[in-house]
């Protein structure tokens, strides 16, 4: 659906000489669903599809929870820019904001955190995100809740590769234990689209470091960064992109949620690293003891910016701590924040912590920008 006609340009005499690409509108919805439309354009020469030449275009913002009917016509401004890695060639992934009367719509919360970083600039703030998510058989999945998976559960579902007890002879799914990077079909599942995902963001240009299988049979992480402020939320929406698209062509739901599976089974989270520019090159440890404590000072206002759901998981169970208390430690995999081995070993000369209370479900701009306001405070 589109609520204006392509441009006409298109048509004209010039661009028979100039090269035809495809462009991969990339926007969020009111709930932060991912959404997307492509469209040609003609550029000139190869390799001069920079941002600045990719136009404003509109979407129907009543379609998507943002704008009423009667006034539905929403920009999309072009913000970051990425290859293609599905059409591959000259073609383009661009990741919009959603502009309307000079504001941006329900769902944004990029300008912010562009704001905050901007006041900081040279501190550098460097993040990694690591992003956990469950893979849900898509077919089967369909017959329950049908909605998108980032903050509700579909409690008559099981993640790929588990038992469903459909017959009262199957056995239950083996304890998380053996799954955790682990190797072997009775312990992995899914690796392929793992593999593409890894492989796909690479093509695009993403700042991809790692992944690996987590503690749950259908669970698997990637790493994100180290991005350098504004481009870590940037960066991670589009990597949420790339496996949504894989996993419709797979016919595989990508669950977000902190919680998908209730019981003796881990969540899932997105554990942000995080470091200043005093941290990596002059730290002490009264430099990371004090945004430690400015941290706890804030304990309440990150947990409730932190995702929906993610009380299910902060328990004090499962490498978590209580959504209720601020913890931290060295190596400490339980705490609010990770004080990782090698920066106490150094005599916290230089290094990183990290956050693990956001959940999977979290918008890495609010998770980066809240971050940086609280530890560099002004």
């Amino acid at each position: 659906m589109t609520d204006k006609p392509l441009p006409t340009n298109n048509l004209t005499e010039e661009n028979k000489f100039k090269v035809p690409i495809i462009v991969e509108y990339i926007w969020l919805a009111a709930d932060q669903s991912i959404r997307s439309k492509s469209r040609t354009l003609y550029i000139g020469e190869q390799n001069e599809a920079t941002l600045d030449k990719i136009p404003e275009w509109n979407y129907d913002g009543s379609s998507t929870g943002q704008a009423p009917g009667d006034s539905s016509e929403i920009t999309l401004k072009p913000v970051a820019i990425y290859n293609d890695p599905f059409r591959g060639g000259e073609n383009k992934l661009v990741f919009c904001e959603g502009i309307q009367s000079g504001k941006t719509v329900k769902g944004y919360n990029r300008k912010q955190a562009l704001e905050i970083f901007s006041a900081r600039k040279d501190e550098e703030i460097w993040y990694g995100l690591e992003q956990e998510y469950v893979l849900y058989d898509g077919y089967e999945y369909n017959e329950g809740s049908r909605r998108q998976q980032r903050t509700k559960i579909a409690t008559n579902q099981k993640p790929f590769g588990h038992k469903t007890h459909r017959s009262t002879s199957v056995k239950d799914t083996e304890p998380q234990g053996q799954y955790y990077c682990g190797v072997g079909s009775q312990n992995i599942v899914c690796r392929e689209i793992m593999e593409e995902h890894y492989n796909k963001c690479l093509d695009a240009g993403l700042t991809i470091s790692g992944t690996n299988a987590e503690v749950m049979l259908g669970q698997w992480e990637y790493q994100v960064g180290p991005c350098l402020g504004i481009d870590a939320g940037d960066q991670h929406w589009m990597s949420r992109y790339v496996l949504e698209r894989i996993c419709e062509d797979a016919g595989l739901i990508v669950n977000w949620h902190p919680k998908p599976v209730e019981g003796d089974w881990n969540g899932s989270g997105c554990h942000t690293n995080f470091s200043t520019k005093t941290m990596r090159e002059n730290g002490s440890q009264e430099v990371f003891e004090q945004a430690i404590s400015r941290l706890e000072k804030n304990h309440h206002k990150h947990i409730t910016a932190y995702g929906e759901g993610n009380d299910k998981r902060l328990t004090g169970e499962h490498e978590t701590a209580s959504i209720n208390d601020f913890t931290s430690g060295v190596g400490d995999r339980g705490a609010s924040i990770r004080i990782p081995s090698s920066v106490h070993n150094s005599g916290y000369k230089s290094g990183y912590l990290e956050d693990r209370r956001p959940a999977s479900n979290c918008d890495p701009y609010i998770v980066t920008a809240l971050i940086a306001k609280t530890i560099l405070p002004k």
